[in-house]
């Protein structure tokens, strides 16, 4: 097998004896839930000595239906990021989905994030790459984690290789997503770190006719067969109170379901590293 090449952000590795968690709501919808959520995931992980780092996207340009809600936009959105950075001394990631986006959320963003389905896309990539932040590259759910090597090595050879790669599921038929678990040794035996996505892995894209449905229920089994697996992190989309969000509401999880899992996750995590 060959060396995962960690990846050092702040003080922590991601790929290290720590587990890491990414963590934070879906879609970008006020102040006071981005702050909430900021704060009750930060006391949770560092009470948990976990390494963390809070996610939220501005824009989720990929939505089913056009009235679906996306965010408050790049401007509102990174302002709004940059604050919960300083106001909770918190590393950020957040996704970019054009060549333009990426230099302006390298300002505030610790890590750029490439969303599932622009995972090809190289110019975004490069992009990514040379911005000199972490990149983390989620899988598309429609490759093989084998294919992830080729996708990493256009961030790597284009001058960057702090790469992380996140699995969130498999297409698998009509709305619906499958885990392999077998994904997680791949992508350390390719020499990445690996992180799992336990809330869009238990989505059902498009169940809901108009917009995407999913299975909460799913989420706990996922997340700690993952990290059973031999998983860097988890990624997890958290909101105050999922069945009200506006995006994503089906598969994100609350405080109270975050704080017990993430602890659970963690012992394990802390058993298989010892």
């Amino acid at each position: 097998m060959n060396t995962i090449n960690t990846v050092k952000l702040r003080d922590f590795e991601i790929g290290g004896d720590k587990l890491t968690v990414l963590a934070g709501p879906c879609a970008m919808e006020s102040k006071d839930i981005l702050f909430s959520a900021a704060e009750a995931l930060k006391k949770i992980t560092d009470d948990l000595g976990v390494n963390f780092v809070f996610k939220c996207s501005y824009d989720k340009a990929n939505r089913t239906s056009l009235t679906s809600y996306r965010g408050l936009g790049i401007e509102k959105g990174l302002e709004l990021l940059s604050a919960a950075k300083k106001a909770f001394d918190i590393p950020i990631v957040t996704d970019i989905h054009s060549v333009e986006q990426a230099p302006l959320a390298a300002e505030v963003a610790d890590i750029i994030q490439i969303p599932a389905f622009l995972c090809r896309q190289t110019d975004l990539l490069v992009a990514a790459a040379k911005t000199g932040k972490i990149v983390n590259i989620k899988k598309g759910q429609f490759l093989s984690p084998y294919q992830m090597k080729s996708i990493a090595k256009k961030v790597s050879d284009s001058g960057n290789s702090d790469i992380v790669i996140t699995d969130r599921g498999v297409s698998f038929g009509y709305n619906n997503l499958v885990s392999d678990m077998r994904t997680v040794p791949i992508i350390h035996e390719l020499g990445y770190p690996i992180i799992f996505d336990a809330t869009h892995s238990v989505q059902l894209p498009g169940g809901g006719g108009t917009y995407t449905s999913g299975e909460r229920k799913f989420v706990s089994t996922l997340a700690k067969s993952a990290t059973a697996a031999g998983a860097d992190g988890l990624f997890f989309e958290v909101h105050p109170n999922p069945d009200e969000a506006l995006c994503d509401g089906p598969n994100q999880i609350n405080f109270e379901m975050a704080k017990n899992l993430i602890g659970t996750c963690n012992e394990i995590f802390n058993l298989l590293r010892k």
